[in-house]
C-alpha cells in the first residue's frame, strides 16, 4: 500500500491547445455607417458595402489596443471593407499585412440587401418576424441558402486553420458570421443563438481538425472603457 508521501497529485491545469491546432480569435467588425434609403451604399458582388461610422472606427481602435500584445501571426479580412477598415489599426501595430478571405463575408440577404434589411426589421415586417421564428436566412427573398452559407464558412476557417497550426490569427468579419460559426460549434439547436455579438467584440474559437472548441464569445471589455 502506497504513503501519502508516495501518492502521486493530479493537478487542475489551465487550458493549452492541442498540438497543431489554431487558435482564431473572431472580430465583429465596427459599427457601420447608418443607412439612408436615399444614398445607397456601394456594393460588393451584390452585397452592401458601407464604411465604418466614426463610432466603428473607434472600435477598431480599442480592437487593436486590446491585441497588439497577443501573439498573433495572421490577420484575415472579408471583401467588405468593414472589415479591412476595423483590421487596420491592429495591422499597423503587429506590421502584417490582412489576407482575403472571401467565404467569410456576410450573409447574402437577397432582395433584402443595401438597407432593406435594417429597414425592414425596425419596421416589423412579417418577414423579419418568420425569420426569427424560423431560424432560417432563406424566408428573406432571394437570400443565400442556410446550408450553403454553413458550408462556406466552415470551408473558410478550415482553410485557416490548416495554413496556420500552431498559430494564432485574427479574422476580422460579421455578426451573421459569427452566430453561424458558433451555432456550429456548439451544436446550438436554436440557429440564431449566437446571433449577438457586438460590433467590435473579440469571440475565440480553437480549431484543431473537426472539432471546434469554444474558448470565449462576445468578449467587448475593450469596448467599456476609454483607451489609455
Amino acid at each position: 500500500m502506497s504513503t501519502p508521501e508516495q501518492e502521486v497529485e493530479y493537478r487542475q491545469h489551465r487550458f493549452s491547445p492541442p498540438s497543431g491546432a489554431t487558435e482564431i480569435f473572431l472580430v465583429r467588425h465596427g459599427e457601420s455607417m447608418p443607412q439612408r434609403l436615399s444614398e445607397p451604399f456601394d456594393l460588393v458582388d451584390g452585397q452592401a458595402d458601407p464604411d465604418l461610422a466614426p463610432e466603428g472606427r473607434d472600435h477598431a481602435a480599442r480592437v487593436g489596443e486590446r491585441l497588439a500584445s497577443e501573439r498573433i501571426e495572421a490577420l484575415y479580412v472579408t471583401t467588405l471593407r468593414r472589415t479591412a477598415q476595423t483590421a487596420a489599426p491592429l495591422a499597423e501595430k503587429l506590421g502584417l499585412t490582412p489576407a482575403v478571405e472571401p467565404d467569410l463575408r456576410e450573409i447574402h440577404l437577397g432582395e433584402w440587401e443595401n438597407g432593406l434589411f435594417r429597414k425592414h426589421t425596425a419596421e416589423g415586417h412579417p418577414l423579419a418576424q418568420k425569420l426569427w421564428e424560423q431560424q432560417r436566412w432563406d424566408v428573406l427573398p432571394g437570400a443565400e441558402s442556410d446550408e450553403a452559407f454553413g458550408l462556406r464558412i466552415r470551408a473558410a476557417l478550415t482553410r485557416i486553420a490548416a495554413a496556420h497550426p500552431d498559430q494564432r490569427v485574427a479574422v476580422f468579419t460579421h455578426g451573421g458570421v459569427i452566430g453561424e460559426v458558433f451555432a456550429q460549434a456548439s451544436r446550438a439547436l436554436e440557429r440564431f443563438a449566437f446571433l449577438g455579438a457586438d460590433n467590435g467584440s473579440i469571440s475565440h474559437l480553437v480549431v484543431h481538425g473537426e472539432n471546434w472548441l469554444i474558448r470565449g464569445f462576445n468578449d467587448r471589455s475593450h469596448l467599456a472603457a476609454p483607451l489609455g
